[in-house]
């Protein structure tokens, strides 16, 4: 493929993208809030990025509009995309069957049994972890955990904004880490990555933060009083399927085929636990679908606007950027770190700004000789940490929400 004539002008989609998506966040949220709604979350990702893509395609006069259409074909076309969205639609089905089949609750409650009370907050930090990292999701981790931690700081007298941020942590890395969330899935098919080499490249940057997190953590414990949550109802059956689902993905193996066992195991515990039943479980799966269509589309969108960019000139005018103020191999690694933590600054979704800068990630490992495993890691890396710290992301709402606080109350205590 030839490379394209720098065009910064091509870039002007996704300049209208972020115009009206941030501008109408920080409109939405600072300026006049609508009240009970989250003012990030008013403006549709879905049409912000159909109008960009009106724009992309009204640039360029040289191609018809049969051609750019082909292009935008093209880039939906591409074997990791649609690979991307089959991945999508099955963790959709088996978020949605683990949740009904009372799955995390039970996991949450089961890890929490086996805690010394004093010992209850960096236990919090663990069991986020190990949840996130099995559901595939912070925001569901989040749920799970918050009123558990809003208990535990009442009984054992710990702060509660460190509690929350706990868990808030917990889910951050779990979900960076997990086989089957949507930025591992998003990060790691973009760039034509296996899972489990992710997963080692990523391993080897999340565990030593997340071992002084702990070792923090255990501090604040140590210095606090003996925490107790009292009696939690859990069933080993409905936790089970979690736990094969982690070693699975451990051990390699294709993710379809995890996503599928792990559907069967909580279709049959749920039925057997009497959690779920034929109509429920079909019900379950296909809510949790309908929950995955916003993301199916905009990585539709996303892949069209991309090839419409790069048509253009825009990824080679960003190349060249990277070229006049970046060097070497850290230099490239560096710039794929700050554009991927700018893209989710702008839209505050971690995985709507891992596809964004994925395939101007792809030409810059390429150019400066980055492993492909290590931009997957980058990308899904940089997306989660902003994304946990963002006062106005989902996770950090959503967990103020639920623990009575505001979500800046909370960010200082944010470790990890």
């Amino acid at each position: 493929m030839s490379e394209k004539t720098p065009n910064a002008r091509a870039l002007l989609p996704i300049v209208i993208f972020l115009a009206l998506y941030l501008g109408s966040g920080v409109y939405l949220t600072y300026i006049r809030p609508v009240e009970g709604q989250m003012g990030f979350y008013i403006m549709s990702v879905v049409v912000a990025f159909s109008i960009a893509l009106i724009a992309a395609l009204v640039q360029n006069r040289t191609l018809s509009f049969d051609e750019k259409i082909h292009l935008c074909a093209q880039g939906i076309g591409d074997d990791n995309i649609t690979i991307m969205l089959f991945i999508f639609l099955l963790a959709g089905a088996f978020s949605g069957i683990a949740k009904a089949a009372g799955g995390a609750v039970s996991t949450a409650n089961l890890l929490l049994s086996v805690l010394p009370g004093r010992f209850a907050v960096p236990g919090l930090f663990l069991i986020a972890c190990l949840i996130s990292m099995a559901m595939g999701t912070s925001v569901g981790t989040i749920t799970v955990l918050v009123p558990i931690a809003a208990e535990v700081s009442q009984n054992g007298g710990f702060s509660l904004p460190l509690c929350v941020a706990t868990v808030v942590g917990g889910a951050m890395f779990g979900d960076n880490l997990s086989f089957i969330s949507d930025t591992t899935i998003a990060a790691t098919k973009t760039q034509g990555v296996v899972m489990r080499d992710k997963f080692r490249v990523n391993f080897r940057i999340a565990l030593p933060a997340a071992a002084v997190t702990l070792a923090i953590l255990t501090a604040f414990a140590l210095a606090g009083e003996e925490a107790s949550v009292g009696a939690l109802p859990y069933n080993l059956l409905q936790a089970l399927p979690y736990f094969v689902v982690l070693v699975l993905a451990l051990l390699g193996i294709n993710v379809f085929f995890v996503l599928g066992v792990g559907i069967v195991l909580f279709a049959i515990f749920g039925a057997g636990t009497g959690t779920l039943t034929y109509v429920s479980a079909f019900t379950a799966m296909g809510d949790g679908t309908a929950g995955m269509f916003e993301t199916i589309i905009v990585t539709l969108l996303v892949a069209s606007i991309g090839a419409l960019i790069r048509e253009n000139g825009g990824f080679a005018a960003i190349l060249a950027f990277i070229r006049r103020h970046f060097s070497g191999r850290r230099g490239g690694m560096l710039g794929i770190g700050l554009l991927t933590a700018l893209m989710d600054i702008a839209t505050a979704n971690n995985t709507v700004a891992i596809v964004m800068a994925a395939p101007i990630a792809r030409e810059i490992s390429r150019e400066y000789g980055i492993a492909p495993a290590k931009t997957a890691s980058l990308l899904d890396t940089c997306s989660c940490i902003l994304q946990g710290v963002i006062p106005y992301g989902a996770q950090l709402l959503i967990a103020a929400s639920l623990g009575g606080l505001s979500s800046m109350a909370i960010i200082p205590y944010l470790l990890l």
